[in-house]
């Protein structure tokens, strides 16, 4: 696996050593970051990726030193020094160098990361209810895209396969679904898509705003709201939306099969369009 960084300056490759042991974020944790994607010769929503690297920095106490619109230009430089049609992720990242467990905002450093990755195949992936769940918004930082909230992801993650599922339906504080462990999720019922509302305890993905408002301009009714896990079971069909794979079927949920449908199809179709700028 290819991979370039921007560090301080300069571009390096492989996997240069940027925390030390007495770097803040090395044991604090105080390190947030971003993800886009580069595939097919396109970068869709790549402006709002490098937006949300900013406002995640200060949520988080960090004083990012650098502006969004830098990142943008640092991100495309990175994306040319690949191949025109490779898969990349594009990976900016803010963390604080010091501080007594409060981060130093005055310390906070930059690094962007491009590197190949390789698209998941819309080849449907089978979900299980996780005994995890996300935490309130007054318990954890959950408005930043901050490393902190992955370990429990992780965690969601890690019991899906070890029960023989790709990914886990994760609940909320107050027992309604929230996301899957590591993308948005959706539902589809008599004609209409279906996905959990901004609570404040997941991220309103950036794909999954994209994925909604192309749904809604085809004149496919679309809602946000409460949706319990019993709905999930219901459902017509079911798929996720996110940066990583960007927008896939689910084919198995508990111990039921479904199908692909309809509106997963479309969805996927309106954002492919869209992101060849159509």
């Amino acid at each position: 696996m290819r991979a370039v960084h921007f560090i301080d300056g300069s571009w390096q490759e492989g996997n240069p050593a940027i925390f030390g042991p007495m770097t803040h974020a090395t044991w604090m944790a105080s390190v947030v970051f971003d993800g886009a994607r580069a595939f097919e010769g396109v970068t869709p929503d790549l402006d709002l990726h490098c937006e949300r690297t900013i406002a995640s920095g200060l949520a988080f106490g960090l004083q990012p030193p650098i502006a969004a619109g830098e990142i943008l230009e640092i991100a495309r430089e990175g994306v040319s020094k690949f191949a025109n049609d490779a898969e990349l992720y594009i990976r900016p990242m803010l963390w604080a160098e010091t501080g007594f467990v409060a981060p130093d905002p005055d310390s906070t450093r930059f690094c962007l990361s491009v590197f190949d990755a390789a698209m998941p195949k819309p080849t449907g992936m089978s979900v299980q209810l996780s005994s995890f769940r996300r935490p309130l918004a007054s318990m954890a930082p959950t408005q930043a895209k901050a490393a902190c909230l992955y370990p429990n992801s992780g965690r969601a993650l890690r019991e899906a396969i070890d029960n023989g599922f790709d990914n886990a339906v994760v609940l909320d504080g107050l027992g309604n679904v929230a996301e899957l462990a590591t993308a948005n999720i959706w539902i589809a019922k008599d004609g209409a898509a279906h996905t959990p509302a901004p609570n404040g305890t997941f991220l309103n993905g950036i794909t999954r705003q994209r994925v909604g408002k192309l749904l809604k301009d085809a004149g496919i009714p679309v809602y946000e709201r409460c949706i319990t896990w019993d709905d999930v079971m219901d459902a017509d069909e079911a798929f996720s939306t996110g940066n990583h794979a960007k927008v896939v079927p689910i084919t198995k949920i508990g111990d039921r099969n479904l199908q692909t449908g309809p509106i997963y199809q479309k969805a996927r179709e309106l954002y492919w369009n869209w992101a060849h700028g159509g």
